[in-house]
C-alpha cells in the first residue's frame, strides 16, 4: 500500500453572521476537534472580520469532512490544496522562472557577466 505524501492546505473559515463567539465558546470547551492525521500549523484571523486562515497539513484530504461535520453550524469552509514555492521544493529557480513566463539574459561583456531577469 502506497502512502500519500503530506499535503498542506490553506482552510479559510468564515464565521456565521452572530457565531463569532460561539465558535470560540465551543473552541474553549472541545479544541480543534481534529481527527487523527490531519494536523493544524498556524493561523491568521482576519481584523476586524469574521474570517480565519488556517495552515494545515495531511496524508488523507478526506479527514477534512469528519473535522468540518464538526463545525459547520456556526462556519463555512474553503479547503485549497497548497503546491511548494521556488525553493521549498525540488523545483528549480529555473523551472520557476519559466512558468512564470521569465527569460535569462545573458550577456557576453566580462564587466556585465551573469544573468538578469525580465
Amino acid at each position: 500500500m502506497r502512502l500519500r505524501k503530506s499535503m498542506k492546505y490553506l482552510v479559510v473559515e468564515t464565521f456565521a453572521p452572530g457565531c463569532k463567539a460561539l465558535v470560540y465558546e465551543r473552541f474553549d470547551q472541545k479544541g480543534r476537534m481534529l481527527p487523527d492525521g490531519l494536523r493544524y500549523i498556524d493561523s491568521w484571523l482576519e481584523k476586524d472580520g469574521d474570517r480565519c486562515f488556517q495552515l494545515m497539513e495531511t496524508e488523507s484530504p478526506g479527514l477534512f469532512e469528519k473535522w468540518i461535520h464538526q463545525w459547520n453550524d456556526l462556519v463555512s469552509f474553503e479547503v485549497i490544496e497548497l503546491e511548494e514555492g521556488p525553493g521549498r521544493a525540488s523545483t528549480s529557480q529555473a523551472e520557476y522562472d519559466r512558468r512564470m513566463g521569465r527569460v535569462q539574459k545573458r550577456t557576453s561583456n566580462p564587466a556585465q557577466r551573469g544573468s538578469t531577469l525580465t
